[in-house]
């Protein structure tokens, strides 16, 4: 009994490590699974960068800079004190308005905006409650060429005085967006009339396109002016 277990354990043998043929197929199986991973990463990042770049296009920054702006200086403007303008050959000209026994929509090329950029003290040393004194500067919006442009000057005597060519005289240019265009059939800017008399808001209407890839985003939207001097 002692000899046929001691002759098992010297029969007895120990296979340790791998074959080659176990060996290739791990190798095979680990570089696929780091391929799909690979393959996975990649296109994750590819969907980033396209999502990223979709939501911060030039065209997208362009018309929220334009919503915010028009809407901002349109809520801190004089309500009884606007003016919209048509262009002609390089010369501004208020819009005549048609009616002023129903309403009517009224729309041009330009807009200039009036409010105070100075706050009421308690001694009025900026004569603010004079009911001549209706603004203290300016906001015209308009398009140069396919710019939309905003300047910003001391009220009076206003962009444009008594039609013509716009005021340079302590003017600040800030441009919009690039790339802009109007529809062909109305102006940029319009606002509704009731027997002749605007209601204070006053809408914009454009269109910004990409140059690279021809994506557009049309720009619809108005500013209600809520301050009123004199009343």
């Amino acid at each position: 009994m002692e000899k046929f277990k001691t002759d098992y354990s010297e029969n007895k043998k120990i296979h340790c490590g791998f074959t080659i043929v176990e060996l290739v197929v791990t190798v095979v199986v680990a570089m696929t699974l780091l391929l799909t991973v690979g393959a996975l990463l990649a296109g994750g990042q590819k969907a980033w960068r396209r999502t990223y770049k979709s939501a911060h296009k030039k065209i997208k920054q362009d018309a929220q800079n334009i919503m915010v702006t028009f809407g901002k200086m349109g809520r801190k403007s004089n309500r009884l004190n606007y003016i919209i303008y048509e262009v002609h050959s390089g010369s501004f000209e208020s819009v005549e308005i048609g009616s002023t026994e129903e309403q009517e929509v009224v729309s041009g090329d330009a807009v200039e905006f009036r409010y105070w950029d100075v706050g009421l003290d308690a001694e009025d040393s900026h004569d603010l409650l004079e009911f001549t004194k209706t603004a203290t500067a300016y906001a015209f919006f308009y398009l140069d060429g396919d710019e939309l442009k905003v300047d910003y000057g001391p009220y009076p005597p206003g962009a444009v005085s008594g039609g013509g060519s716009k005021n340079i005289a302590g003017v600040t240019t800030v441009v919009l967006a690039e790339n802009v265009s109007t529809d062909p059939d109305m102006g940029a800017f319009s606002h509704t009339t009731i027997n002749g008399v605007g209601q204070g808001s006053v809408r914009i209407n454009v269109t910004v396109t990409d140059p690279e890839d021809g994506e557009s985003i049309k720009v619809m939207t108005a500013t209600l002016m809520r301050n009123v001097w004199p009343r």
